[in-house]
């Protein structure tokens, strides 16, 4: 009876042994990255939700795009419809990621359960490997050896089944170690694909970029001044909110100009979509919505809402997300670009004038890809994130007061 007990036993500790010891590098590295599972999760729906989002914003675009007749309206809907995409992408990495973390963490939890498993079983079964060795004359020798011997396989015929049923559980961890050990291949291939399906669509939209900045080379005079002027009053600013008061300024007197009647001395530079103003006395602007097409400028994680205290103790004008790195940042709505550049500590900044009173702002930019005067919709590309973890601010204002842009989110 010793022998078949022996060798169950050793079974069961070879099986959880191989197991661990095909783990051992990943173990370790684990350990130090991995993610708790409720982070995880978190993670993996917040992803999930961002890509569902942008994949319904690229097809949107994209019929707009198909149904555009002027060329320049057509390149710049097919240009946000890209920038859509390229966001999509990166929140489909995301998802990966959060999914092969989630993975890692059963897999940790799984090496820890067959290590707790195989060690009483291990200790047994060389005990009993032992005993198995010695020979039964030897036994017979010693007082009371035969006693122990008849006892101890009384007490194994009971514990048989018992450790029968634990190298059964082994062999389904194993199997289920397998299973994850798929799975993380899997996700990890699922990543490489969407990885280099992100590089194909930012490369479609570096050369679509190219495509439009040849085609307005000739246009570029005038926005060239209007950089000047813009960049002479970010001197003249003492800080952030002196900079988009005084470019609210600049807006209000071009529409004040555009409402007064008899001839215009220069029109006005307003997006399309704005309603006329009546007469000589333009309505408020504090009834006029923001963009239908409102939209946050990128995807991440929320590191500081709309009204939350600050490092400096002040309540935040805006909403602060911690986008992947070099992510693809967009802009919020339709409008005209009244600041494009680096400004005192905030990385580089894009303002945007969005008519109406309607101002939004992103600052923590690593790259822009836009000049004052230019047009854009909502979804245009404005530039990318910085490296990871590096927060993006977004900001709302209507004349000049910060608004919370959540609610205005479709």
């Amino acid at each position: 009876m010793t022998r078949p007990v022996v060798l169950t036993l050793m079974a069961g500790a070879a099986i959880s042994a191989a197991f661990l010891s095909a783990l051992p590098s990943s173990r370790a590295t684990e350990a130090a990255v991995l993610m708790e599972p409720e982070q995880a999760e978190a993670a993996l729906a917040r992803a999930t939700r961002e890509s569902r989002r942008a994949e319904g914003r690229a097809a949107r675009l994209t019929r707009e795009a198909e149904a555009a007749t002027e060329a320049a309206q057509r390149t710049a809907n097919e240009a946000a419809a890209l920038a859509a995409r390229i966001q999509q992408a990166e929140a489909e990495i995301e998802v990966v990621r959060a999914r092969h973390a989630i993975i890692r963490s059963q897999r940790a939890a799984l090496t820890a359960r067959l290590a707790k498993k195989q060690e009483p079983t291990a200790r047994l079964a060389a005990a009993l490997q032992t005993a198995a060795r010695r020979p039964l004359v030897l036994s017979a020798l010693q007082p009371g050896s035969l006693k122990d011997v008849v006892h101890v396989r009384a007490v194994l015929d009971s514990a048989v089944p018992q450790i029968r049923a634990r190298t059964a559980a082994l062999r389904s961890d194993l199997e289920r170690g397998r299973a994850l050990e798929a799975q993380a291949a899997r996700a990890l291939d699922a990543l490489r694909d969407n990885e280099g399906t992100l590089r194909e669509r930012r490369q479609s939209l570096a050369a679509l970029e190219n495509q439009q900045r040849l085609a307005s080379r000739t246009a570029r005079s005038s926005a060239l001044r209007e950089a000047e002027r813009a960049l002479g009053l970010a001197e003249e600013a003492r800080d952030l909110d002196g900079l988009v008061d005084r470019l609210d300024e600049v807006a209000a007197l071009r529409r004040e100009l555009a409402a007064m009647p008899g001839p215009v001395l220069r029109p006005a530079n307003i997006a399309a979509s704005l309603p006329a103003p009546e007469a000589s006395l333009p309505s408020p602007t504090a009834s006029v919505p923001p963009p239908g097409d409102f939209q946050l400028p990128v995807q991440g994680r929320t590191l500081i809402g709309f009204g939350a205290r600050r490092g400096s103790g002040l309540p935040s004008t805006g909403l602060t997300l911690v986008p992947v790195a070099g992510a693809q940042v967009v802009a919020s709505g339709r409008g005209r670009i009244a600041f494009a550049g680096p400004y005192r500590g905030f990385g580089r900044i894009v303002i945007i004038e969005h008519g109406g009173g309607w101002t939004s702002l992103v600052t923590g930019l690593d790259r822009a890809d836009v000049a004052v005067g230019d047009s854009v919709i909502g979804g245009s590309p404005l530039g990318l994130a910085g490296r990871a973890n590096t927060p993006v601010t977004i900001e709302l204002r209507r004349d000049g007061t910060p608004v919370n842009p959540l609610q205005f989110l479709r």
